[in-house]
């Protein structure tokens, strides 16, 4: 049936991840255009999801929340409310104070005074933070930070050399930064770069950090150096004697954080709600099989039902994709050019597994004796493949279903259809008992229960033909009603707040009737949205 000029128009996006759900809910709630979402599994988050495991729920990959976008922060405590503390917010995090009373002075629920999380289940935690490095069998701060702790750990003689390595790049900077190992001993020196990034890097990428587009570093990283480690060092003791927020502080540095109480899926599922009870369509277990242009315009998706076999087309206006890129060109119709093709088809993406192991108790502890408390671990240490270790109790107490036990998710990085990657679940089972007693994390006769998850295409990689990704940015520009958000859908390693800032732009292009769409691409990459930026109400950018 035709439809009229008063008929709404429509919406196809493909995700129902962070990037995905978040256009879904901006055009439900600021236009009237009415979205489809197409989700090839059977949840929501993609991989900010929440996978219950017997009331023991795991987050793959760790997820805080943390923005220096207030439209980010705002969207997310419209979401979910923020508990109180102790009568108070307590809050030292990225100028939330602010942030807040900007809420409270507009009519707005900071979160509600009211809200216990034990109580109530919708609900964003403030969580302190930290992350150690696993090293020598010992731990070290991440970032590293020059204590006296750090020095007795590595030893007179590695300190001495680290040092003198570091003067010598801050005299005689490399003048290329081509790859990954020179941004890193840029900022680090060679000696320390050897020592605690070059093993754990290659061990994620699977390749020689020579091999690692540099652009990775600058948005992982930012302006995170020595001697912004030496500046933080200083500012926590003035904040410690005189107060202050953090909203100047790295990304990597930042010692608070929120997180729902049951982890990030359950944002992602209240969000999925809202966009269902506004009108919004989710199918799930939907794979996209073809993508239909005719001329510098997308008409209609193919999707078969995974359940029925049957295929559906659904027509719209817009379209919003957060799929692989490589699995989008190929299933464009007519498709791109032989060349664009090669680039989308030599991407690379590096693939993702966690065991997750319930346990009586954990062999290590703090000086004092306590239980560890740290949110994750990175491991150094050559001898085991495990590359990180997260404690989901610390990320919030509900995410174990019995407080007395301790519930960990070890990350390991491979590629899909390799070795690890095929390896049994029982057999991942037993690597990661083993290489945990080895490394005196564990005792293996304190694991009570445990699983497998393997995550496809969890990290985009800056190798393969990503060197010639502007091609496939030139190609997709052109189409006028396509719009690429997300992680994967701009092969680019976002964080959560980065994939929804580029869904959030890309609505308002359309509704401000923009067609140049390089505001989207310059999210994670202008200073107005680097964790690093000193300006925090990024709020407008790119409307």
């Amino acid at each position: 049936m035709a439809r009229t000029e008063e008929s709404p128009k429509t919406a196809i996006i493909i995700g129902a991840g962070p990037a995905g759900l978040t256009a879904a809910f901006e055009l439900l709630t600021r236009s009237r255009i009415r979205p489809t979402v197409l989700e090839k599994s059977g949840y929501m988050g993609g991989i900010s999801r929440t996978v219950n495991y017997k009331d023991n729920r795991i987050d793959i990959g760790g997820h805080r929340f943390f923005s220096k976008s207030d439209r980010v922060m705002n969207w997310w405590l419209d979401r979910l409310p923020l508990q109180a503390v102790n009568g108070d917010y307590g809050i030292t995090y990225h100028g939330m104070t602010r942030l807040i009373e900007k809420r409270r002075q507009a009519g707005q629920p900071p979160g509600g005074d009211a809200v216990d999380p034990k109580q109530q289940d919708r609900v964003m935690l403030l969580r302190p933070r930290q992350s150690r490095i696993y090293y020598l069998r010992r731990f070290f701060d991440y970032p590293i930070r020059l204590s006296g702790r750090t020095l007795r750990n590595l030893g007179l003689w590695r300190v001495m050399r680290i040092t003198l390595s570091y003067l010598r790049i801050a005299l005689f900077p490399l003048r290329e930064e081509r790859n990954l190992e020179q941004f890193f001993i840029n900022r680090f020196g060679r000696e320390l770069y050897a020592t605690f990034f070059k093993s754990y890097t290659e061990k994620v990428w699977g390749v020689p950090c020579t091999r690692i587009s540099a652009a990775w570093g600058a948005q992982r990283v930012k302006g995170l150096s020595i001697w912004k480690t030496l500046a933080h060092a200083v500012s926590a003791v003035g904040r410690k004697i005189f107060g202050g927020a953090q909203q100047k502080v790295e990304t990597s540095l930042i010692e608070q954080f929120l997180y729902p109480k049951f982890g990030p899926g359950l944002m992602w599922e209240t969000v999925a709600e809202d966009v269902k009870r506004m009108g919004g369509e989710i199918l799930v277990s939907h794979t996209v099989t073809g993508i239909i242009a005719d001329g510098r315009r997308i008409t209609a998706i193919e999707a078969r039902d995974d359940a029925t076999g049957e295929v559906v087309t659904l027509y719209g206006d817009y379209f919003f994709s957060t799929m692989p890129i490589r699995e989008l060109m190929r299933a464009l119709r007519p498709p791109p050019d032989a060349a664009v093709l090669e680039v989308s088809d030599g991407l690379v993406y590096r693939d993702f597994i966690t065991v997750g192991l319930l346990l009586r108790t954990l062999k290590i502890r703090e000086r004092d004796h306590t239980p560890i408390k740290d949110n994750w671990i990175y491991i150094q240490e050559p001898d085991v493949l495990v590359g990180r270790v997260q404690i989901f109790n610390n990320w919030s107490p509900y995410m174990v279903a019995q407080s007395s036990n301790v519930w960990i998710g070890l990350e390991y990085f491979c590629n899909e259809n390799d070795a690890l990657w095929k390896m049994a679940d029982g057999e991942l089972i037993a690597l990661a008992k083993e290489e945990m007693s080895r490394i005196g994390m564990i005792e293996a006769g304190e694991v009570l229960d445990a699983t497998v998850l393997r995550m496809e295409k969890t990290y985009p990689a800056y190798f393969g033909s990503y060197d010639r990704f502007d091609e496939i940015r030139r190609f997709v520009d052109q189409v006028e009603n396509l719009f690429l958000i997300g992680r994967n859908g701009m092969h680019r390693y976002n964080n959560q707040d980065h994939s929804m800032l580029t869904a959030m732009i890309a609505v308002d292009n359309i509704l401000a009737d923009r067609t140049d769409k390089s505001n989207i691409w310059e999210v994670n990459t202008e200073e107005d949205y680097h964790e690093t930026a000193e300006r925090t109400d990024s709020a407008t950018a790119g409307a």
